[in-house]
Order: C-alpha cells, then structure tokens, then sequence
C-alpha cells in the first residue's frame, strides 16, 4: 500500500482494539493451534525461549506456547512496547497475522534474524496472496492496516536472502529454519 494510505499509529491501534482475541474463545485458540501444532512438533525436546512478535493486547498465542512449556517474551508496538526484549535471542519468535502490518518488512525480517538464535524457528502466519484476478475484491486486503501481502514466493525470497529454510506445513503458515552452520560465519 502507498504510503500515503496508512493510518496513522493511533488509528491502528484503534483497529487493532476492535479485535475479539480471547484466551477462553475456543475458534481463536483453534486458529492459532494452525500454527502452534506445527511448530511445536519442531521444537527440540526442553526449555526454548520464545518472543510473541507483535503480540496484540492479548497475547493468547504467547499463553498457549507457555502451557507447552515455552518461556515468552512479548513484543507489540502498540501494546507491549519494551524494546529490550529486542535486544535478546530466542529459540523460537511468532509472528501471528503481524507481517501484512508492517510498514518496513525487510527492516523488521533483518531484526528478526538479528533475535532468532542459531538452530531457531521464526513462525509466522498470514493469509497468502494467491490470485491476482481476485486481489481486488480480497477480503485481507480491505483491513486498512494490511500494508503487505505475501506469496509463498515471496517468502522463498526472504528465507534466501536471510540464509534460513522455508517450511510451509499447512496453508498460510511459513516455518523458517535459522541453520546453525550460520554461527560460524
């Protein structure tokens, strides 16, 4: 989207507000169990640090990743903004319907692989742009605060540029893989 189009910082939130995201609403659980279910059959066996990107005011995706034993930081720039939890590494960092907001995605990818530890996972589900012809009447794109959109290509691009591995396990899901061999460059 133009930049001229994005809403100001308040305006977001004031949307972002609207959101119904409850931790004792079963349909919202069940949704964020399409990513949790995958990336928990990832994660190795023991303590893993996670920080919740982009958590929202309800950080329910960081509560159900902490009943599996996941200790969460969370991170949101409307509503959980300490940045120091930027400064840190994490074994795991979700991205939950958070990349279409960003205003400066190959920044944020940058500081994202700067936090995800070596041998770490960066989970992230958005809703993929798949049919240009339908594009225009696409119920994503009318959120005045989706900015971006991805295709599974596009997230292709970002894992190579970064130098992890792309995993789709289930539709509008993307697992990248931060190998461990880039310790040692």
């Amino acid at each position: 989207m133009d930049a001229s189009a994005w809403l100001s910082p308040q305006q977001e939130r004031a949307v972002y507000e609207w959101h119904d995201n409850r931790p004792d609403d079963p349909r919202y659980r069940a949704f964020l169990g399409k990513l949790v279910t995958p990336l928990l059959a990832r994660l190795p066996p023991g303590d893993s640090r996670g920080l919740d990107f982009g958590c929202g005011p309800g950080p329910v995706l960081g509560q159900l990743l902490e009943q599996h034993g996941v200790s969460m930081a969370r991170y949101d720039p409307a509503f959980f903004p300490d940045t120091r939890v930027l400064a840190r590494q994490y074994d795991v960092i979700t991205c939950t319907e958070v990349i279409e907001h960003l205003h400066a995605p190959a920044q944020i990818f940058a500081r994202l692989d700067q936090c995800l530890a070596p041998g770490g996972v960066l989970a992230i589900m958005t809703c993929f742009q798949t049919d240009d012809r339908r594009f225009e009447r696409w119920h994503y794109r009318r959120d005045p605060t989706h900015v971006v959109f991805y295709r599974e290509a596009t997230l292709a691009w970002v894992a190579a540029w970064r130098g992890w591995q792309l995993e789709i396990p289930v539709k509008d899901v993307a697992l990248f893989h931060k190998p461990l061999a880039l310790a040692l460059k």
